[in-house]
């Protein structure tokens, strides 16, 4: 197992747990935005789910590989739609950024566990 494999998980998962609390705390400036893309309010806290699972699957990846790879590859899926969906909505890079850029280091996370 890699230096790097570790870092990038334990820094995506602690992203998605962070986006995560925010979903199932309900703040209010999260539900605008997310309701404002097209996303129904009663499914937002289901959202922070799936992140917080995404993020303990990173985290016992790191001792069971095969649970690593799927974790990071849901998280790739779901900042994938992130991402996706900021660009249906035709939002501009300051609003979309975010997402892309942990869409990416899902991306070089899912590598990572590919290769270890």
């Amino acid at each position: 197992m890699t230096i790097g494999l570790i870092i990038t998980a334990a820094l995506l998962g602690l992203i998605a747990a962070g986006s995560a609390a925010g979903k199932l705390q309900r703040k209010e400036a999260l539900m605008t935005q997310l309701t404002g893309l097209g996303v129904p309010a009663a499914q937002i806290p289901l959202l922070g789910l799936l992140e917080i699972a995404g993020a303990l699957g990173l985290l016992i990846g790191i001792w069971v590989p095969g649970l690593g790879v799927a974790a990071a590859f849901g998280l790739v899926l779901y900042f994938a739609g992130a991402v996706g969906a900021h660009l249906r909505h035709h939002d501009g890079p300051k609003e979309f950024a975010p997402a892309l850029v942990i869409f990416i280091l899902a991306v070089v996370t899912l590598l990572l566990e590919l290769h270890r």
